[in-house]
Parts: structure tokens; sequence; C-alpha cells
């Protein structure tokens, strides 16, 4: 996988919340990639993720042959390599505060993640709902409500400036939507901002396009013909 546009291997767009951080980050920022669709649960999807990456998983950032893989550490090497594109916020703190939202994102919220799984082309609104969840969704709305507040003079997103927190939330913007989540105002106001961005827009209808019913991601519907 060498030549002169790196490659961001990914899982189905309706379902792969961590493949769409990473492409969505680079699609916003208008940083070059070729993405290589590798439909989840298949022999295909193993065999190709393996030959780049021992972790097998997606998404996978493979550069001139040389692979990162982990969401973070796919903002991480942008960031180095596109400085000039924006991945995080230039003043330190917002800087630090952007990657601390991410990490939380990256590693909590596990009742959302589990009950409310990402599927853009359902609307179930109400499923899944627990009070856990509900913990993780009050939490996110604390964030963002905070953010907002704080960098609202600077533009429409969490830090003023789309960024790699965006890309990092943009799953779970799709999931209230999908779930038909209530949220303060200043969440419902910065959700179809998200929505409406191009590259979401894109994503969305590359989802919508699959057309692939995964059981193994929807155990809460029967399976169609």
């Amino acid at each position: 996988m060498t030549g002169s546009l790196p490659v961001l291997l990914i899982g189905n767009k309706n379902y792969s919340s961590w493949s769409m951080r990473p492409w969505l980050l680079m699609r916003q920022l208008d940083i070059a990639f070729e993405e290589r669709v590798l439909w989840l649960f298949t022999d295909e999807f193993r065999r190709e993720v393996a030959k780049v990456s021992p972790a097998g998983r997606v998404p996978v950032l493979v550069d001139d042959g040389f692979a990162v893989w982990d969401t973070l550490a796919i903002a991480e090497y942008l960031a180095e390599r596109h400085p000039e594109r924006g991945v995080w916020p230039a003043d330190p703190r917002a800087r630090a505060r952007a990657r601390s939202v991410c990490a939380e994102m990256h590693s909590g919220f596990g009742a959302l993640r589990s009950h409310m799984p990402m599927n853009l082309e359902a609307k179930l609104p109400g499923l899944g709902w627990n009070l856990q969840v509900q913990r993780d969704i009050d939490r996110i709305a604390a964030m963002w409500s905070e953010l907002r507040a704080a960098h609202a003079a600077a533009g429409p997103f969490l830090f003023g400036r789309f960024c790699a927190a965006d890309a990092f939330y943009a799953p779970v913007v799709t999931r209230f939507e999908t779930y038909g989540v209530t949220l303060p105002p200043v969440c419902a106001e910065y959700c179809p901002t998200m929505l409406g961005l191009p590259a979401m827009r894109a994503w969305n209808d590359g989802a919508l396009a699959e057309r692939r019913f995964l059981p193994e991601d929807e155990p809460y519907r029967p399976a169609r013909g």
C-alpha cells in the first residue's frame, strides 16, 4: 500500500464509529487520502487488516507503507504531518482540553456505546435507554455545553473551529439522532451543525448506499430479507 496518498482502511460506514473519526477529520480538514472499505466480520477484513495492523481493527492509516492504527494515534500523526490544518486548537490550554475530551471519548461512555451503537440508516427512538446510558448522555451534554460557552465567539464547533474533538464526538451526534435523545438547547444546536458538514453528509450518503445488514451490530432487530 504505497503511493502518493495515504490509505485509510475503514469498516462499514453505517456501523463503524471508530472509522468515522479519522475519515471525517481528514475529509473536513482537506487532508488528501484514499479510502478502502473492508466489510466488517468478513474473511477479507481479517486478512487485509492483519497485513498492516497487529491489533486487527480499523481504522488503520497506511502512509507510504507505514501503518498507524488507533484513532488517537492517527490524529496525532496527522497533526504532526499537517500542522497547518488545525487538527488541534492553536491555544495550548484549549489543545490540552481537546486532547482530554478526545481521550475521555476514546476510553469512556461504555453504556452509550453498548446500548446505542452507531447505526446511521436507522431511526430507533428510545431504544437502548437506561440509567447508565443517561449518565453518559448527561456527561456529554455537560461537556459540550461548557465547551460551547467557552468558545462560542470563535465559531460553532466545540472549540470554535472544527478540530479533532468534533471528529471524535461525531459518532455520538449520529447516535443522538438515531435514538431520538433529548438534549439541552446548546447541544441541540451543535448536532445539526455537525450533521450539516459536507464531510458528514458525504459519510452519511456512503453509509446509506451500503445496504448491508450486520446482525452482529444489530442484535435488537431481526435480519432483513
